[in-house]
């Protein structure tokens, strides 16, 4: 079967289409034939290299979600889910192929009414969306601003603190087309990256928010952690800006009457009971269209090098999808 496989760590051109033989589940897991492979952050900065400290090498197949049909199961799983149209989390690789295994205690069926695209374009990050504003402990009324909302967990954190009630939704992008975008997904404000606001919306940019969910980290993180109200709280989902500054944290001390807090949340911190339950709430949430997928674009599997660049290039808005 086809596969992609990092050859060389560094740009998308390091990536490579591959064959090898078709997997066999082993007792726990399922082999799903992909429909659909979400193409995600984490796979980016694993194929540049800058996780490889963490045991990566090269021929390491990139993606952790899938969608399809279950074509076989390993030993102690049910055979009812041979033939079922499910999604599937592979982990932190095994996702690029044309039939992946998974562990069936990550399925979740996917409803009549929703596409395998719109599965993996909803599944992980909806649910880190989902845990991350929890995790803040947003109520509503509360205000929000969504760092880094033009991605697929940005953009699911926007509707889901719109849906949650939030008193406002102000969003971090790169121009004002996407913020018209966001806007319709539930976002009240757009601001620069930098979390100003632009042009006649400048003076009704909010001057502190109650919760931050932040998918980006990086240099300019400490600068973030000024926007906080009182008792703020920010999250920290994602890091494609790589981590912030070693002595962020004095930025909360030298604001101490503040009572501000940061924290960073991973979905690994969860049960996976938990995992299961709210991915399927977000998929039946979407077939009742109060959840909305933004699929960018669907590439074939062997273009997965396009993907990339794609990413790499800012182009992307939502999620790119590899389909076979």
């Amino acid at each position: 079967m086809k596969a992609v496989a990092i050859r060389a760590f560094g740009g998308p051109e390091g990536l490579a289409v591959i064959e090898i033989p078709d997997p066999v589940p082993a007792a726990g897991q399922v082999l799903i034939a992909t429909e659909a492979i979400g193409v995600g952050g984490v796979d980016v900065m694993i194929r540049s290299g800058a996780v490889a400290a963490y045991g990566f090498e090269k021929g390491h197949i990139l993606g952790g979600e899938v969608a399809g049909t279950v074509a076989a199961v390993g030993d102690g799983v049910d055979t009812a889910w041979v033939g079922q149209r499910v999604w599937g989390f592979t982990g932190l690789g095994g996702g690029y192929v044309e039939r992946a295994i998974a562990p069936a205690e990550t399925l979740v069926p996917l409803p009549a009414d929703l596409s395998a695209a719109d599965a993996v374009t909803l599944g992980s990050c909806g649910r880190v969306a989902h845990f991350g504003l929890r995790h803040a402990h947003l109520t509503p009324g509360e205000s929000v601003l969504v760092r880094g909302a033009s991605g697929g967990i940005g953009i699911m954190a926007v509707q889901l603190a719109a849906r949650q009630g939030a008193g406002t939704v102000a969003v971090t992008t790169s121009s004002p087309e996407r913020g018209d975008r966001l806007r319709k997904l539930g976002a009240t404000h757009v601001l620069d990256r930098a979390g100003e606001g632009r042009g006649d919306e400048a003076q009704d940019a909010p001057a502190g928010h109650d919760v931050i969910i932040d998918v980006v980290a990086g240099p300019d993180l400490p600068s973030f952690l000024a926007r906080l109200n009182p008792n703020g709280r920010m999250v920290a989902v994602g890091a494609v800006a790589g981590p912030p500054p070693a002595d962020f944290a004095a930025h909360l001390f030298a604001a101490f009457q503040k009572s501000m807090s940061f924290a960073t949340f991973s979905t690994d911190t969860m049960t996976e009971a938990a995992r299961r339950a709210v991915t399927a709430e977000l998929f039946t949430a979407a077939g009742r269209g109060e959840l909305h997928a933004v699929v960018h674009e669907l590439l074939p599997l062997e273009q997965a090098v396009l993907a990339h660049q794609k990413l790499d290039a800012g182009e992307v808005f939502g999620r790119i999808v590899l389909v076979n």
